[in-house]
């Protein structure tokens, strides 16, 4: 897809700053300070409160927020403030007590954000992306094959299609051949809409609607659907295994959420985060931006989605345990399906081995 096209494209610019906000400035946020002004404080409460009713896609809780934020800073609970940093913490804080909404946020950079039109990345910044993506092999973390023909594949975010779409077709080429798939999302913090939809497309036969999103700033719906074409091969009627923790969240909740409607993966760890809204960044001030959800999702089959209260596993078990777990509960699905007693019997010597730890 053309960067331009995809750039101008108001929903998929709400994916773009993902990677700007996790990844590019992310480092800055923490642990560096800087002295907020009187006048930065109202230019910023100001700014912020104007985007949060302009653009959040819950109008009246925005409008709740609005009202806790005002009281506050009428009561000067915000003046004893100086450090950039903790003032965003703060900001963040008592919006989410409001809304309870893990996407809202208000970040402080004191490198200063970008001055941009919204929605359009510059040159710079898509290219910070695009080597954000390839030092982490787009998020494609590791591939490997464990013992008993079980598949492996590690993910921790998802970059553009266009940019992680050869990617993602090697891994699956290399998977192709076993008889189970574990993907491990563990670590998994999100990424961008479309490459979920190009991920689920390797685990449908056929073009599936897998997800839908309201925005509120265009109040219109995008459908989100497997591709018909893949560039590599397709993992159909063998089982997924899924690995979720409590930090996995956004984009790999999305995945998971997906395959778990369709009942085409188990899912084996912990409750995710529940992050379902997807949200861009724009910026308040100089060094003050927020990101703000400006859509819902609405999946097909359940016509719901996992804001706020996550995603429960069909196997629960601390995240730790998780891939013993599920690589366990592979083998006796692949032994269950084996006609050979030969490899029934290694198989089941394999799963012995493992569940003593050996």
């Amino acid at each position: 897809m053309n960067k331009l096209k995809l750039f101008n494209n108001l929903p998929i610019a709400s994916a773009i700053m993902f990677f700007l906000v996790s990844g590019v400035f992310a480092q800055a946020f923490p642990n560096q300070s800087e002295s907020v002004s009187a006048a930065t404080r109202k230019e910023l409460i100001d700014a912020l409160l104007q985007k949060l009713n302009a653009l959040y896609v819950f109008p009246e809780a925005a409008k709740n927020a609005e009202t806790l934020i005002r009281e506050r800073a009428a009561k000067k609970e915000y003046d004893q403030i100086a450090n950039g940093a903790d003032l965003g913490r703060k900001l963040t804080e008592d919006l989410q007590g409001v809304t309870r909404d893990k996407h809202l946020r208000v970040l402080f950079n004191p490198q200063g954000f970008p001055k941009r039109e919204e929605g359009a990345p510059g040159e710079k910044e898509f290219e910070e992306i695009r080597q954000q993506g390839r030092i982490s092999n787009f998020g494609f973390e590791r591939v490997e094959r464990l013992q008993g023909n079980v598949g492996y594949l590690d993910v921790r975010r998802f970059f553009f299609a266009d940019m992680s779409g050869d990617t993602i077709a090697a891994a699956m080429n290399f998977l192709a051949n076993t008889d189970a798939l574990i993907v491990d999302l563990r670590n998994h913090r999100g990424g961008e809409p479309e490459t979920v939809a190009l991920f689920d497309s390797y685990f449908f036969s056929e073009p599936t609607e897998v997800n839908a999103v309201y925005w509120r700033p265009t109040n219109t719906t995008q459908q989100f659907w497997t591709s018909p074409h893949v560039a590599g091969k397709r993992y159909l009627n063998k089982p997924v295994y899924i690995l979720t923790s409590g930090i996995t969240f956004s984009g790999a909740e999305a995945f998971a959420y997906d395959l778990k409607a369709y009942k085409r993966a188990t899912l084996i760890g912990e409750q995710t985060r529940g992050g379902a809204h997807p949200a861009p960044v724009y910026p308040l001030t100089t060094y003050f931006a927020a990101q703000i959800p400006i859509g819902k999702a609405v999946n097909p089959v359940t016509k719901t989605n996992w804001e706020g209260i996550g995603i429960e596993p069909d196997v629960k078990v601390p995240a730790e345990q998780a891939l013993k777990t599920a690589h366990v509960t592979a083998l006796k699905e692949i032994m269950n399906r084996q006609q050979n007693p030969e490899v029934k019997t290694q198989l089941n010597n394999l799963i012995e081995k493992l569940q003593k730890g050996q």
